[in-house]
């Protein structure tokens, strides 16, 4: 009889579900939903402007498209769900929301419906810098040693910065709050009616290792009066591996999603993290690259290793008895999207829809004509900020080498180009930390599409990279973690390693242009040390107009 296992991924823009045959791996029903609300960069729900640097969501948009796509995916495989072993949930991170002590969000109340800080702060929410910017200035001056393990910075995206900036700006909503809690750790919440929390989230976004947990009462206190007290409260301690079960589905949800009420579900991973055992990535030198809207660079390693820049380690915050060190860009995608909607002329997209492609693919066709170097553009690839290795969501992109003859497809190449050199910054840092990569895999939406992406990051990396057999290596990373309990496997490692897809093809590097590169690389490296360097005012001075 055949056995399944429901992997849930929440991310941007959507959530997904996919349900997997636990012994083949077959991918038997994939669903996808839109969220109604999109993200809440300039215009709040009532339709007030936000101010700048926010990135809000609606809670209600999670539940709604969480019940759909289970219930899609149970009706187009025509399973029983009493076949379906287990569930497995991932979520972008760091996603915060306050809710009630019965979990229900803030912004449900009739108090707080149009009070942004009762919403959910999205990973990208980067309002919270100079929180973030105070935490830092704190630990370093009282020497806080837990700043080691995130690369001796964190992150305006994180929970405590986001929790600091909702204490000063609404007080009333930190008052009323029962928990802050991670998006992904409260939809576990949701479909067994117990509250715990991932060490993959809490490890990675909410400054907690197993051998000390948070930040000691002396810090939070210094940081505000009524942090003092918070841990515990305000933020819950109750922290688990992936490895246990989270609880079991409830009536209620059983109501709601149509799986059988007694179904284990585990905690949630962070999404990117999720991909690693959908290749089948359980060992040390690892290192997956999920593309998207964003990057994250995820390496495992089997000594822990305090790195420069990065978002920190967790021991056996992915496979189990393993480190696992997490790097990032803040804006890959999303500067490609850029570039669409503002800089494209119309001829291009008119050509685009006579030869019956999207304007990406057109540009795509046209950039791969290109030379390496983009015929002399050089990009900095800080459009949403940077996250490894200066953790600033206020760096801002550049492009250099512009004149009246450049053309679309160069600047976008030089986009493209600058994120591969962004990539390749973080895997000198892994390497020159002592952790050898031994092979590079790829994931995500973008890996999946762009093959002049791909080509163009292993010729400036200069190794080979594999590719998901998935396209929904989240939510089907997820999956395989369902599929860990007393009905399928006995841990992460034996799943994926009978579950994992990675394509039979992968991109080799060019020796040519990796030549190229690597001189391109070095003026890369210059130009990001100029503009990252903190005493240089140029960038403020060009973003106040000149004051």
């Amino acid at each position: 009889m055949r056995k399944y296992s429901l992997g849930i991924d929440f991310g941007t823009l959507s959530a997904r579900a996919i349900l997997v045959d636990i012994h083949s791996g077959e991918e038997v029903a994939t669903s996808v939903c839109d969220y109604p609300h999109g993200v809440m960069t300039e215009t709040f729900i009532d339709g007030s402007a936000l101010p700048s640097d926010y990135a809000l969501q609606h809670p209600g948009d999670y539940l709604d498209c969480m019940f759909f796509v289970i219930k899609d995916c149970i009706e187009k495989a025509s399973v029983d769900p009493y076949d379906i072993t287990g569930v497995g949930v991932d979520f972008t991170a760091s996603t915060v929301l306050p809710v009630l002590e019965d979990g229900t969000p803030l912004c449900f109340t009739e108090k707080f419906k149009n009070t942004p800080h009762a919403y959910v702060k999205l990973w990208k929410h980067h309002a919270a810098q100079k929180e973030a910017d105070e935490i830092n200035a704190l630990a370093k001056k009282t020497d806080a040693q837990w700043l080691r393990r995130y690369g001796g910075t964190i992150s305006s995206e994180w929970l405590f910065p986001k929790v600091l900036e909702i204490r000063k700006e609404a007080p009333e909503v930190y008052s009323e709050t029962f928990r802050f809690i991670e998006a992904g750790d409260w939809i576990v919440w949701m479909l067994t009616g117990k509250e715990t929390h991932s060490i993959c989230t809490t490890g990675f976004k909410a400054i907690w290792d197993e051998e000390n947990g948070y930040p000691d009462k002396a810090f939070l206190k210094a940081l505000h009066p009524d942090f003092e007290n918070i841990v515990g409260t305000k933020i819950s301690e109750d922290v688990i591996k992936l490895s246990q079960i989270a609880g079991y589905i409830t009536k209620e949800a059983e109501e709601k999603t149509g799986l059988k009420a007694g179904t284990p579900v585990h905690p949630a991973f962070i999404d990117a993290h999720a991909a690693l055992p959908a290749l089948g990535i359980t060992h040390s030198g690892e290192l997956l690259m999920i593309i998207g809207t964003s990057t994250c660079h995820i390496l495992l390693g089997d000594k822990k290793s305090y790195i420069p820049g990065i978002s920190g380690f967790v021991k056996d915050g992915i496979a189990e008895n393993l480190y696992a060190f997490e790097a990032g860009q803040a804006c890959v995608g999303d500067s490609f999207d850029w570039f669409i909607k503002n800089c494209v002329p119309a001829s291009y997209t008119e050509k685009a829809g006579a030869e019956g492609i999207n304007i990406h693919k057109y540009l795509r066709k046209k950039a791969a004509l290109l030379p390496p170097g983009s015929n002399g553009i050089l990009a900095l690839d800080w459009f949403n900020g940077n996250r490894t290795p200066y953790v600033s969501g206020t760096l801002s992109g550049l492009i250099l080498g512009l004149n009246i003859t450049t053309s679309p497809e160069e600047i976008y190449r030089a986009l493209i180009e600058s994120t591969a050199y962004g990539t390749k910054r973080i895997v000198d840092i892994y390497e020159k930390s002592g952790i050898k990569i031994n092979k590079i895999f790829a994931a995500g939406g973008i890996a999946e599409k762009d093959e002049l992406l791909m080509q163009i990051y292993a010729d400036v990396l200069g190794k080979e990279i594999f590719l998901s057999g998935t396209g929904q290596a989240c939510a089907f990373g997820s999956a395989v973690l369902g599929a860990v309990n007393q009905n399928g496997y006995a841990s992460l490692t034996k799943a994926a390693e009978k579950m994992k897809k990675i394509k039979a093809v992968s991109y080799k590097p060019n020796p040519e242009n990796t030549g190229i590169y690597e001189k391109l690389y070095k003026e890369y490296e210059t130009l990001s040390e100029f503009f990252a360097n903190s005493d240089n005012k140029t960038m403020e001075i060009l973003k106040n107009g000149g004051k």
